[in-house]
Order: structure tokens, then sequence, then C-alpha cells
């Protein structure tokens, strides 16, 4: 016998309803390989500054100096990158933005490759900065825009995973391949991302902004499956589209505007002045200077593992844990890590060190002990479980929540300039890290990095709402009102 039907059945059962997510994990996949590119770009002197440090070509040679901007140029590149995100991702879209990265980034591993002197190696770390500025501002974007509800807080991480992939290879490609051919390995992601980026669609929200809503229609379906409710969801997208005008900077009074830019500017900032970037930067550096008894490249290698599991923890949580949990979380393990080692490095005598003697000088650990001892275990441990906090919290779920909360009409102004403060704030800490360790010791910076954890789980606390769940509709509502997540059916 045939079930009844009236006017409450539904035209498409739930069971005809599928949403069907492996278009949509390639496109997320091709996006991301630009954060590969990053994490593989941004601790290139890792490696590099040990085997330059003893190299027999006298033009390669670098002075503390010198060291310091090797390190530190990177960020000033991406500052400059985070600024033309803020014109591409709106007027060229979020997709071919990414794809425009692979330019200087391309160009930046050649010349550093080829480098015969220092400035060409200063060159090609501001390029590849420059690149990583382009794909921080709009690879979270684009992927935040195309992911279902469901599973966005997963794929939100997948750019924090892929630039943890990136830093490790590094490291163990550090291993064994010197420092030209690191530079030329470094080519092929690159390579990968630009061909398959062709063949994936852009943003449905950035094509209905530009009135391509054939196009929307096409790319949602693409990546939801012809079975999903797709139709629904385009319809939420326009109606959110159509009830914002383009954004103007005299509606920053406005606390739909306002709140969420200052959060967002906000979660840049902390992301990056909690020491992560130089620590990372200059890893094999401060493992000598901390004269750890296993050798400072395995220390690398195994830091960059314990970052790996540490993101793929966050993967798996980000939709479960919730956002403020993990910042919680992410901002408490940092604390008693950047602690304990300040307490630790506080009683290593400070070493003399001339600006202009050459970075083997900085490599001298203080104890010089050539045997194992346990106790020079506790900065390596402290320092994994720093990289494991980051990893958990801040790291990924600073740009997530960006994505997230900012309003469509500011997204790509607003993402560039949070981007911005990020990368400057990364320069002056990386430029400034070692010249403070030779003159003062490890202890100082440490100690400023655990009093800003403290700053920034208050911050958490206070400021940042949890998105878990929502949709971008919800969010954008929740600031419109100051009440509730709900869609606006004004």
């Amino acid at each position: 016998m045939a079930p009844s039907v009236d006017e409450t059945t539904p035209l498409i059962s739930e069971e005809q309803v599928q949403i069907r997510n492996r278009w949509l994990y390639l496109a997320v996949f091709s996006a991301v390989l630009g954060n590969f590119n990053l994490g593989y770009a941004m601790v290139y002197p890792s490696p590099v500054i040990p085997q330059l440090s003893t190299s027999n070509d006298p033009r390669l040679k670098m002075d503390t100096h010198q060291t310091s901007w090797f390190g530190s140029i990177f960020s000033l590149g991406a500052a400059l990158g985070g600024l033309s995100a803020m014109l591409l991702i709106d007027r060229v879209g979020r997709k071919l933005s990414i794809m425009m990265s692979a330019v200087p980034s391309a160009v930046g591993l050649l010349v550093m490759g080829a480098a015969q002197e220092v400035w060409m190696l200063l060159l090609g770390r501001f390029l590849t900065g420059i690149a990583g500025g382009i794909t921080v501002s709009s690879i979270p974007v684009y992927v935040s825009e195309i992911s279902h509800p469901s599973v966005r807080g997963a794929l939100g991480s997948c750019p924090q995973i892929t630039s943890v992939f990136g830093s490790l290879a590094l490291y163990v490609l550090g291993l064994v391949l010197p420092w030209r051919w690191l530079a030329v390995v470094g080519e092929v992601p690159v390579v990968v991302m630009l061909v398959l980026l062709c063949f994936m669609p852009s943003s449905p929200r950035y094509l209905i902004t530009h009135e391509k809503k054939e196009e929307a229609h096409q790319a949602l379906k693409w990546l939801r499956g012809p079975n999903s409710d797709y139709l629904n969801e385009l319809n939420q997208i326009e109606h959110s589209i159509q009830s914002q005008v383009g954004f103007q900077w005299h509606e920053l009074r406005n606390p739909f505007y306002y709140k969420p830019i200052l959060i967002s500017i906000f979660l840049g900032f902390f992301q990056q002045i909690t020491g992560v970037s130089p620590i990372l930067v200059y890893l094999e550096p401060i493992f000598q200077k901390m004269a750890i008894s296993l050798d400072p490249k395995y220390s690398a290698a195994l830091v960059g593992l314990v970052r790996l599991f540490s993101v793929s923890i966050a993967a798996s949580l980000m939709d479960k844990a919730g956002r403020k949990a993990l910042l919680f979380t992410s901002g408490f393990l940092m604390y008693l890590s950047m602690l304990s080692i300040t307490m630790y490095t506080h009683k290593t005598p400070c070493l003399t060190v001339n600006l202009t003697s050459v970075p083997v000088d900085f490599l001298k650990g203080a104890y010089g002990a050539s045997v194992f001892d346990p106790i020079t275990l506790i900065p390596l441990i402290s320092t994994m479980v720093i990289i494991f906090g980051y990893a958990v919290g801040w790291g990924p779920i600073a740009w997530l929540m960006m994505s997230e909360i900012l309003p469509l009409g500011a997204r790509g102004v607003v993402s560039g300039l949070s981007v911005v403060v990020s990368c400057i704030t990364s320069f002056a800490l990386t430029q400034l890290f070692m010249q403070v360790v030779v003159d003062y010791g490890l202890y100082v910076p440490f100690l400023f990095f655990c009093i800003v954890c403290v700053v920034a789980i208050i911050f958490t606390a206070k400021c940042v709402p949890e998105t878990k769940g929502r949709t971008l509709e919800e969010i954008e509502n929740y600031f419109r009102t100051g009440r509730s997540f709900t869609i606006n059916e004004a």
C-alpha cells in the first residue's frame, strides 16, 4: 500500500538530499597547497643559517645583522602581499588571487637557489614573503566560502595543516639536502597548485556578488553534488548579499562592522606576538644556543612532527570542542611552556657577542656540553608544547575565525589588513629576536611571550564569540543584532 501524500509531505525526502563533498575536498586541497608553499618558505632559514655559517664562499657569509634580515624580511614581504590581497580578493576573486601568488613564490625560490651574494637571498625571501601574504589572506576566505557548515571547521584548519606539512618537509629535507636544492625542490608544489586550481570553481559568494548567478549555481552544484539542497543554500547566500551594501569607511561606526573588524585585527596581532614565528624561523639556532644534547637539526624535525600531530588534533576537534575552548587551551599551554623556558634560560649565562660577528657566534651553546644531559630536554619538550599549543588553537583558529566573522562587504579589505598587522608584528619580532638574545639572553623574549599569552587568554574570554556550527549568514546577523545567531529575515 502506497504511503499517503498531503500538502505537508516534502517534495524531496531527506534520503534524497545527500551532500557529496569529494569535489569540495579536491578544491580545498588545490587551494591549500599555497599554504604548503608558505610553510616551506617561512622556515627556510632554520637549516640554511647553520649551513651558510660554515660556507667557504665569503660572499654568502652573513653577520648577525644580515642574519636577522634574512629571517625577518619574509614577514615584510608578507605584509606587502597582504596589502595586495586587499585589492585582489574582491576585484579578481579568491581563486585567481591564490593562483597569482605562484609568480612571486616561484621567482623567489629560483633567486635563492641561484644566489651568489647575500642580497639575492634577501630578495628571494622577500618575494616568497609576498606570495605568503597573498595566500594567507585569500586561502582562508576561499575555503570558508566554498565549505559546507558541517565541515567548515575541519576544512578551515586545512590551511594550517598544509602549512605545517610544508615546514616539516623543509626540516626533513634539510637533513639531507644542501640549501640550494631546498629552494629548487620548493618549486614543485607551486606548479602543482597552479595546475590544479585551473580546474576548480570560484567562490559562489564572490560570483553572486559580481552578478554571475548562473556560474555560482553551477559552482555550488559541483561542490555539494546534484542531490544536495544546494538551491536553498544558494538562496540564503543571495539573500545575505542583497541585504548588504558595499563597505564604506564611515560605516565603521556601526557595530556590525567595527566589532568583527577589531576582533579580526587583534586575532592576527595576538597570533604573532605570542612569538611562534621567530621560534620557528630560528629553531635550530635556538636549540644550539640552549645546548640541547640532541642534534639541533633532528630536534627541529621532531618539533615539526609534533606540530603536524597537533594540527591534526585541532582539525578533529574544531567542530566538536568549539573555537573558544581551543583558544583557551592553546593560550594556557603556551603560557606554561614559555614560563618553563624562561625559568630554564634565566640561569643560562648570557653570551657577549659583537653584532658584526658571524652567526656561528650566536650558534654556540652556553653550556658547550658534548655528552647527553637529561636536563637539556626541558627546553626541547617545552618548545614542543609551545608548538603543540599554538597549532591546536591560535595557529588555525585565528585565520578561520577571521574568514567566519567578517561581513562579506568588508571581507577582502579587512582580511588583507589583518594579514598586514600580523606580518608587521611577525617582522618586528623576528628582526629583534636575535639581537635581544645576543644582548640579554633567551629568557627576555620568552618572558615577554609568556606575558602576552596571559593577555591573549583574557582577550578570548571577553571579546571572541563562539562560531561553532554556525552558517556565515547566522554569524553576520549575530553582529548585526548583537543578540543571537539567526538568519536575517528583514
